[in-house]
């Protein structure tokens, strides 16, 4: 069912569709070849978007304009059943995966039972425990261990969909959003308020998952973005794209779990 929306309504939308599908306002404004400042007009409810932009925007967010402009519209509804292939070049084996949300949740609530208590494991820090965790798995048994799409961003490499999973958990109590600072920094940080069900995980992804944590949990925000920089997946994939798992068969030491 359609409806009339108002600039706002329109405007939350977009950015609500942007930070789920990963695209940062620079990114997502490069785009549609418009400033980041128009675009950043548009999400606040200040500008109008001409017929021309929503349909680019829905072709580059991926989104059916008769959805959008529902009464019922969510940017995050579906996401748990929608199947996702890596792209491969030629010669490559082909990998399929496919992103296992609920042992994404999992995986997540474990991480932050674990760390959750220590000061610097803000979003950043997060962001990476997971990175590593899928990356090194992948690397050592040549499967995926959430599935989960992560990619190149200036900040470090991002799993895709996590702001609407996060929101998902956010609405069924399992996670507390919370704002600090962190040595004069804006920091935003989750605390788990369910525990995590390790029924969903195997002793070998259990194992890489805390293998992570010991190196990394208590590397600041700056230590783990410089260093996940210099792993060779992240290092050839250009800028915007999605990483690929199988790049992991080329790293060397320190980021090396085989060698």
């Amino acid at each position: 069912m359609k409806t009339n929306l108002s600039q706002k309504q329109i405007g939350q939308r977009i950015s609500e569709l942007r930070k789920t599908r990963g695209f940062t306002q620079e990114e997502l404004a490069n785009r549609l070849e418009i400033s980041r400042s128009s675009l950043a007009q548009i999400e606040l409810g200040n500008r109008n978007v001409d017929i021309l932009e929503l349909q680019k925007l829905s072709m580059i967010l991926k989104f059916s304009l008769d959805d959008f402009m529902s009464k019922n519209f969510s940017a995050i509804k579906n996401i748990d059943v929608k199947e996702e292939k890596e792209e491969k070049k030629s010669g490559e084996r082909i990998s399929v995966s496919k992103l296992q949300v609920n042992k994404f949740k999992n995986i997540l609530l474990y991480i932050l039972e674990r760390c959750a208590g220590k000061p610097n494991v803000g979003e950043t820090v997060l962001y990476k425990l997971l990175y590593f965790s899928d990356f090194n798995y992948y690397e050592l048994y040549e499967e995926h261990l959430t599935g989960a799409k992560y990619r190149k961003l200036p900040y470090g490499p991002v799993p895709q969909k996590l702001d609407a999973i996060i929101n998902q958990m956010l609405e069924k109590g399992q996670l507390q959003k919370v704002k600090t600072e962190y040595h004069g920094y804006p920091q935003t940080r989750y605390l788990p308020l369910v525990k995590a069900d390790l029924t969903k995980l195997k002793a070998s992804e259990k194992e890489v998952i805390d293998g992570v944590i010991e190196q990394m949990s208590d590397w600041s925000a700056t230590m783990i973005s410089e260093y996940s920089h210099k792993d060779l997946p992240w290092e050839v994939t250009e800028e915007g794209d999605y990483i690929s798992y199988e790049l992991a068969f080329y790293r060397e030491l320190p980021y090396s779990v085989r060698i």
